[in-house]
């Protein structure tokens, strides 16, 4: 009897030829042996809805979605996860068995397992700060208000954008906000940049006095070498200092449990990757 044809996954962005998604999501299937195919959709804002439903009712059964659609996938689907709901962004979607669409948000949930499962970081009653207040940081704020920080702080270029985010989580937490410059010591236990200036080869101005030789650095941005925020930390003698990999592979995993009912081993491919950047 011949073999059934693989599930059709992927994930959506644009640009997304550089996504190391296909790379995970390959590893994820083969070593919990899921008879699947993951590809890139390189979509322009301007065909998302279409081609988005378009992949969705042609067979596709799930998608990743990257920038600058995370927003727009909100907006697309028929229910959101209460995490996705928080976040106003998605960057899974499942297809459900009455043909509905679901949108979840794992990046949050990403960060949290890497910093505390694989880094071996307990959060509760420490001091946290955020750098930017854009999607990334919205994705990320319920999750990182449950491990229960003493202080979360949110620096970005105008505060005006990161009193708007604090406002909207004010019901869990009170969140300080102000600009790069204003941000206040003594030292933070945890310093997350996700501002996109890595990417740009840029680095927010900061005072002195918020890295101290305990201070763990943690750049969402992942490539190889070394990043703005990276050569920052070390040149501020932090205690350890990461880029977004296990993020990447731990929000990636959660989205395979999402589709496939099951948490594939993220190790081997965390091993893989750390070979590579």
């Amino acid at each position: 009897m011949p073999e059934p044809p693989p599930d059709q996954y992927g994930v959506v962005g644009h640009p997304v030829a550089h996504s190391w998604s296909p790379f995970i999501h390959g590893m994820f299937a083969k070593n919990s042996r899921q008879n699947m195919v993951y590809r890139l959709y390189d979509i322009e804002p301007a065909q998302f809805r279409r081609e988005v439903l378009r992949l969705l009712t042609s067979g596709v059964k799930g998608l990743n979605i990257t920038l600058p659609h995370k927003q727009a996938a909100a907006e697309l689907v028929n229910a959101l996860s209460p995490r996705a709901a928080r976040a106003q962004a998605v960057n899974t979607i499942a297809l459900q068995p009455d043909h509905s669409l679901l949108g979840d948000n794992t990046d949050g949930i990403g960060l949290i397992r890497d910093l505390t499962v694989n880094l071996g970081l307990n959060l509760a009653g420490k001091r946290i700060l955020i750098l930017g207040a854009g999607g990334a940081t919205r994705g990320i704020l319920a999750p990182m208000i449950e491990q229960q920080p003493s202080v979360l702080v949110i620096a970005n270029r105008t505060v005006q954008r990161a009193q708007a985010l604090a406002e909207v989580f004010k019901d869990a937490f009170v969140i300080e906000s102000c600009e790069f410059r204003a941000v206040q010591g003594p030292p933070y236990d945890l310093i997350v940049n996700a501002t996109s200036a890595s990417l740009q080869g840029q680095m927010p101005e900061l005072p002195p006095g918020l890295v101290s030789e305990d201070s763990v650095c943690y750049d969402l941005a992942y490539g190889k070498g070394r990043t703005p925020f990276t050569q920052w930390a070390a040149a501020l003698y932090a205690a350890r200092i990461c880029k977004g990999w296990g993020m990447l592979v731990e929000q990636a995993a959660e989205s395979f449990l999402l589709w496939r009912g099951l948490r594939p081993d993220t190790q081997p491919v965390l091993e893989a990757l750390a070979r590579k950047a």
